[in-house]
């Protein structure tokens, strides 16, 4: 069934760039294993080169002939995003994929005075888009927004916008994605050149869940691998998006109830025109 799905919905990318944040663990790792069977000139954007080496080499094991490169890329730190912008700008992405992610880890306020979970989610994946957009016209780019349906837990707070006053770890994550979400949909409504395509893995056990208390992740391990896709499945739902691109308002992720089944496109009832607008001056605001 799977194979059949990838033979239907992708082709070969040889020649094309693709530019991978949060490359090297959980969704990341296998969406460039999809991405360099298919052809694709990677560009591992991550925190960790030797991480990056070590997937680059464990690719090239399959796939002698790929071309790829690493960009240190930290999304919390100002001036690595500026760098990486940089980097990438020289030689533009077709595709330029915001997978890397923060969950439950210790929270504290970045050098631009945002709290680091929004730094990450939210404002550094905006920033780089907004930098690269301008060279990413030059080849009829494509950004992919990996959102949650984490998003659903919390509204936007105009007073509040990076949730730094809040302590749980779902609504600060949610609101973050909330934001990420909803402000790309509104900028990308006068973009030309550059198509944006939203999407949601559902729900499934990655590095992501690795800041939970032991003895938390200990019971959740074992029955979430049972219960819920693997990320090797939940990759394909970004992969999808890489192909194809969502208007205003529509997401791509699992087809049932967003966490199990094959990719499938829907619209988002989950926020108004209004909020998204909310959303995306705040973003504005607080970009640097």
């Amino acid at each position: 069934m799977y194979n059949r799905w990838f033979s239907r919905h992708t082709h070969r990318l040889q020649g094309k760039r693709v530019a991978v944040c949060g490359a090297t663990g959980g969704i990341g790792e296998e969406l460039c294993r999809y991405l360099a069977r298919l052809g694709a000139e990677l560009w591992l954007c991550c925190r960790s080169e030797q991480k990056a080496q070590a997937l680059m080499d464990a690719l090239r094991v399959d796939h002698p002939d790929l071309v790829a490169h690493f960009v240190l890329l930290d999304l919390e730190d100002a001036v690595s995003v500026n760098a990486a912008a940089e980097t990438l700008a020289q030689t533009p992405p077709h595709v330029l994929i915001h997978n890397a992610g923060a969950y439950a880890i210790p929270r504290h306020t970045t050098a631009q005075g945002v709290d680091n979970v929004f730094a990450i989610n939210c404002l550094g994946p905006y920033v780089l888009t907004e930098r690269l957009l301008e060279p990413m016209v030059t080849v009829g780019g494509r950004v992919v927004c990996v959102g949650s349906i984490a998003h659903n837990y919390s509204k936007i707070d105009p007073a509040d916008p990076d949730f730094a006053t809040r302590t749980a770890a779902s609504k600060v994550y949610g609101n973050a994605k909330r934001h990420l979400m909803l402000a790309l949909y509104e900028e990308f409504e006068d973009v030309k050149g550059v198509t944006l395509s939203v999407v949601h893995p559902g729900i499934t056990l990655t590095g992501i869940t690795d800041h939970y208390p032991k003895w938390l992740y200990a019971i959740i391990r074992h029955p979430m691998k049972v219960i819920f896709m693997p990320p090797r499945r939940a990759a394909l739902s970004v992969l999808r998006g890489v192909f194809e691109s969502t208007a205003y308002g529509e997401w791509i992720g699992p087809r049932w109830c967003n966490v199990w089944g094959l990719p499938s496109k829907k619209k988002l009832r989950t926020f108004t025109h209004d909020e998204a607008r909310t959303a995306f001056y705040a973003v504005e605001r607080l970009k640097y």
